[in-house]
């Protein structure tokens, strides 16, 4: 018994230089399509060049990792020690990103495991889900927040009801002594569908305008809310 656990911690799995370049070269390929599809799914403000090598560089270190551990048990048990006391601190403000960073894993493990099959079939469809449905965004909701005097409490939940009906979800109510503030969540077709009733008709005010006639208004700001997950 004593044998076949040295034999076993003593086995390397080492790969002749041929192999070590071919999973490297797969994982460096995949790596490219990654970079592709990330590319495509975080345009505009959110896209990051650095984040995106990053998930390159992050699918060959992997597949390097896996090639040195091999069938390596001592190995496997080391990189898990050292693996352990790392701590990642970067703040993820998109949740996408979460699902590139395992892609890149999975995509280097199986590389280095040498499951080329596994990887590109993987990958593809990953691409396919990202690239039709990754520009998908939440940006539908838009909280509209007032802040006046406490005497127009009754007046601001009265022209909310007008405009949006039962519609418009009231999310804070803040109050003071002399002053109270609402936050009400709102869809972005309910804003529309109220910016084109005032068009129709003449004598039909903007929510805003409607609110400042009130008077006593400290703000009224319309805040659109978007994916970022903040820090």
């Amino acid at each position: 018994m004593r044998t076949l656990l040295l034999e076993l911690f003593e086995n390397s799995g080492q790969l002749d230089l041929q192999n070590i370049i071919l999973r490297m070269l797969v994982a460096t390929i995949i790596a490219c399509f990654i970079y592709l599809s990330y590319m495509l799914s975080h345009e505009g403000s959110i896209y990051s060049k650095k984040f995106n090598v990053s998930l390159m560089a992050l699918t060959v270190i992997t597949t390097a990792v896996m090639i040195v551990i091999g069938n390596n048990i001592a190995l496997s048990l080391g990189m898990v020690g050292a693996l352990s006391i790392v701590r990642f601190r970067t703040a993820i403000k998109d949740s996408r990103d979460t699902i590139y960073i395992f892609w890149t894993i999975v995509t280097g493990i199986c590389c280095g495991a040498g499951d080329f099959l596994v990887a590109s079939v993987g990958s593809a469809f990953t691409f396919l889900i990202l690239l039709v449905l990754g520009r998908i965004k939440n940006d539908n909701r838009i909280l509209l927040i007032i802040r006046t005097a406490r005497v127009n409490e009754e007046k601001i939940e009265a022209l909310i009801f007008q405009y949006f009906s039962r519609k418009a979800n009231l999310r804070v109510k803040n109050t003071t002594e002399s002053s109270v503030e609402f936050i009400y969540e709102i869809n972005k077709r309910l804003l529309e569908r109220a910016e084109r009733s005032r068009k129709e008709n003449e004598n039909r005010k903007s929510i805003t305008d409607a609110v400042y006639e009130i008077g006593n208004i400290e703000y009224c700001n319309l805040v659109m809310q978007n994916d970022e997950i903040s820090s």
